[in-house]
């Protein structure tokens, strides 16, 4: 090591090290001295003889070489809370090396003030007494905690997965005030384990037995501790607590960093519906998407809603020059410009966000917005969503989803923005409903544009069901449950193709750097769920029993809702073209042109129309929309 290296570790011991560690230096200084006096008193008991003179003689060289080896071997470099597994290898490494030094220079130097066999003794009593200062606050608060316990009404839980994620569950729970269990017991299908202790809990058994554990322990809350474990299996876990009434936890990934000891925290969370939906998630090209984004000016129409308002967060963890949230709802742009701006002050990162607000519908509005900005990239998630509300309100539907989206993508177009990304739904497939008609017209106003765009690229994304999303099911049923019921089904047979918001916003990021123009994109969504059965898997969640507890009433279809949504891919339609994902699609596309498309109809007379001519107008121009079914 050279001498400039030598310099900087002495400098950053005497600055740094011991300003944080002088408490350990001196535990450690005692507990050599008090090995070393432990040692002759011991040889003395035995009456072996020893001069106690030249014992004190050479001891301040030993304290020494064991000083400067344990900082070698970096004992003092990190003084945590707790006392972890690291600490135990450096230290031992330490003290055993200390002490092989230590024998050799008796024999070299003809020392014999102990014999060399005591240092067996001498090595386990200075492993002990050394450690002793560095556990004692962990003993203590494990104590301090087995007490609160015994005080207080935990749940005695039982942990399934005896690794290394239960071992920081187990520390989580320990740690975590929030958490108010009291692990009695952990589960492992390793027949080797059984019978061992982790963290002090015994392992008592394999997972299949956990039925028999919660009845035996009385069990009242179960936290699953096992990395990415599969879903049908946790559906199994789900099922049986459901059966008792006790709640489920699952770990959930790291997150945060520990204050203390400058570690991540294991995430431990309640198990959701969404969590247990058997369905891949989809994998996407975080370096296509950040090519995509990165130093680009980015306008999100519709920024405060469900869609919109992920797409803000992911977008701007790619980071981009700006980022311009547009909405005409001021609250939940309000909302999430102040996440987003809470997030990246505590991460100390640099943010440029805009917030307006208006309607795309404004096209003085919208050109404003543009001349101010002049927004490289836009995706347009502003639009009208709602099935059942829509049909009441169609001119509303008209006047936001089509004449809206004309105004955004023509502005684009003329402030050469260098792509235009329209947030479309499955519902425009055949539609049988206004809002899904509108959705479609949108679709085809943004091909006509492509036609005439000799810049700016022009793509539409469609997806199914958001889970979670403004206006789904999932926080209806959570609702109803709440309200102790009923839920309402509209048919026993209806079944929904459902992805995670995170997801749909990934892939409409993911077919926005794939666009060239004029595509519509489309998803391969697995397999649909039947909504009578998602409703009783929720009731299940909440440790009740469907038709007992919780009544779940059929109410019937709403006007322009579907028995089953089509499918967005079907792998037998030549008309679906691959691109480099495996699960996103395009979906071959008719030709369109602005007179196909009347839109002068649409400006010069969407006031005149009532609710259901604006209909007969729209079914004229979407042939494939079906008012009602008819």
């Amino acid at each position: 090591m050279s001498n400039g290296k030598w310099e900087v570790m002495f400098k950053n011991f005497e600055v740094g090290y011991l300003k944080k560690s002088w408490m350990f230096v001196i535990f450690d200084i005692f507990a050599i001295v008090g090995t070393y006096l432990l040692t002759y008193l011991a040889l003395t008991f035995i009456e072996l003889s020893v001069s106690i003179s030249e014992v004190l003689h050479i001891l301040p060289v030993i304290v020494l070489l064991h000083l400067i080896i344990y900082f070698s071997f970096g004992v003092y470099s990190k003084l945590n809370d707790y006392f972890s597994f690291n600490d135990v290898i450096k230290i031992s490494l330490g003290t055993f090396v200390t002490n092989i030094l230590i024998v050799i220079g008796m024999t070299v130097f003809e020392l014999t003030f102990f014999m060399r066999t005591t240092y067996i003794f001498i090595i386990f009593v200075e492993l002990i007494l050394i450690s002793i200062p560095r556990i004692a606050r962990r003993l203590v608060a494990y104590i301090k905690i087995k007490w609160e316990w015994g005080q207080a009404l935990s749940f005695r839980t039982i942990i399934i997965g005896a690794g290394d994620v239960g071992e920081m569950v187990v520390r989580e729970v320990y740690q975590n005030k929030d958490l108010n269990n009291m692990p009695v017991a952990f589960l492992d299908d390793n027949k080797k384990k059984i019978g061992a202790y982790l963290s002090g809990i015994k392992i008592v058994g394999k997972i299949e037995e956990l039925e028999r554990y919660i009845k035996e322990l009385e069990i009242e809350e179960v936290i699953v501790a096992i990395k990415d474990y599969p879903k049908d299996k946790l559906e199994q876990v789900t099922e049986i607590a459901n059966k008792h009434r006790i709640n489920v936890k699952f770990f959930n990934g790291m997150h945060g960093i520990d204050e203390k000891t400058q570690q991540q925290r294991p995430k431990i969370k309640d198990i959701k519906i969404e969590d247990l939906l058997n369905r891949d998630e989809i994998e996407l090209s975080d370096e296509e998407i950040c090519k995509f984004i990165k130093d680009e000016v980015v306008l999100v129409t519709g920024g405060g809603g469900s869609i919109g308002s992920e797409l803000c967060r992911q977008i701007a963890s790619y980071d981009p020059k700006q980022l311009i949230i547009f909405d005409i709802y001021e609250n939940n742009a309000y909302e999430i410009q102040q996440e987003l701006l809470r997030k990246y002050k505590k991460e100390n990162k640099p943010i440029d966000l805009k917030v307006w607000i208006g309607s795309v519908y404004n096209k003085h509005r919208v050109k404003d917005l543009f001349d101010t900005f002049n927004p490289t990239l836009v995706f347009h998630a502003a639009a009208y969503k709602h099935v059942p509300l829509m049909e009441d309100s169609a001119i509303e539907a008209i006047r936001t989803n089509v004449v809206g989206t004309y105004n955004v993508a023509k502005t684009a177009r003329s402030h050469k923005t260098k792509k235009f990304v329209m947030v479309s739904s499955d519902k425009a497939v055949r539609s049988t409903n206004i809002m899904g008609a509108t959705k479609r017209y949108a679709e085809l106003i943004v091909q006509a544009l492509q036609n005439d765009s000799d810049f700016t690229k022009f793509s539409a994304v469609r997806f199914g069901n958001v889970l979670g999303s403004n206006g789904s099911v999932i926080p209806l049923f959570t609702k109803q449950i709440e309200d102790g019921g009923p839920l309402t089904v509209t048919h026993k047979e209806i079944t929904r193709y459902f992805m995670t918001i995170p997801e749909a916003v990934g892939l409409i990021l993911q077919s926005g750097s794939f666009a060239h123009g004029g595509e519509v994109f489309i998803l391969d969504m697995g397999e649909p769920v039947k909504i009578l059965n998602l409703a009783e898997r929720m009731i299940r969640l909440k440790g009740l029993v469907p038709y007992e507890n919780i009544n779940i009433e059929i109410t019937g279809l709403r006007p322009g809702e579907k028995l089953y949504e089509e499918l967005l891919v079907n792998h037998d339609n030549k008309c679906n073209l691959e691109t480099a994902h495996e699960k996103i699609f395009i979906e071959k596309q008719r030709a369109v042109s602005f007179e196909d498309l009347q839109l002068e109809k649409v400006f010069d007379k969407v006031d005149q129309y009532n609710n259901e001519s604006v209909k007969d107008f729209v079914s004229s121009i979407i042939e494939t929309y079906k008012r009602n079914g008819e």
